[in-house]
């Protein structure tokens, strides 16, 4: 069986916006099985339904599945892999977080299950071969130098920064984003 990546678009994303389609043409034309499902109600995003969804869409994984995630697409991710018992290839996280700062009212009660809700770091680099965290020095809503602290201690994360890109996003100049296919390369190919 060939490479399957799983990409996880972020808060208030979808399959189509951001860098997500891009990224997706980008790896099938390379011969990839790409997936990138819609996460429900993406402008409310609940921890249960948005790892449900991944459990179905994702159903049986193995070691040549691997994972790329956008933002809040991160924590799916790793709140799913803490979920299954299976060794993955590996997973790409694209602005993740385990924390999150300037944040409106209503973006504080949407983020705190996530933010607070305990995860299984063990369980989860169990299931995770390897990984990369992809981040950018001054994103808006995510602390720079607590957020890549975390991934390197909690998941043994590999980080690369990316000087002054925003949240990576199709705004910050991220439609096309040929750095994570070669990133994905140099890392899982």
């Amino acid at each position: 069986m060939g490479k399957r990546i799983i990409i996880v678009h972020g808060w208030g994303g979808s399959p189509t916006n951001d860098w997500i389609e891009w990224a997706t043409e980008a790896f099938q034309k390379k011969g990839y099985n790409v997936l990138a499902p819609e996460m429900p109600d993406t402008d409310n995003p609940v921890i249960e339904k948005w790892v449900g969804h991944l459990k179905f869409a994702a159903s049986a994984v193995d070691e040549n599945t691997y994972f790329i995630g956008h933002s809040i697409g991160c924590q799916t991710i790793i709140r799913f892999l803490e979920t299954v018992d299976a060794k993955t290839g590996g997973a790409i996280f694209v602005a993740g977080w385990f924390d999150l700062t300037n944040q409106s009212e209503e973006e504080k009660i949407i983020a705190k299950p996530w933010i607070q809700t305990q995860i299984d770091y063990a369980k989860v680099k169990a299931n995770l071969a390897n990984s990369v965290a992809m981040l950018s020095d001054n994103a808006p809503y995510v602390p720079y130098e607590e957020t890549k602290k975390d991934f390197e201690a909690r998941l043994g994360s590999m980080v690369i920064t990316i000087p002054g890109a925003g949240h990576i996003t199709a705004g910050d100049g991220f439609g096309p984003f040929p750095q994570l296919v070669e990133i994905f390369n140099s890392h899982f190919g």
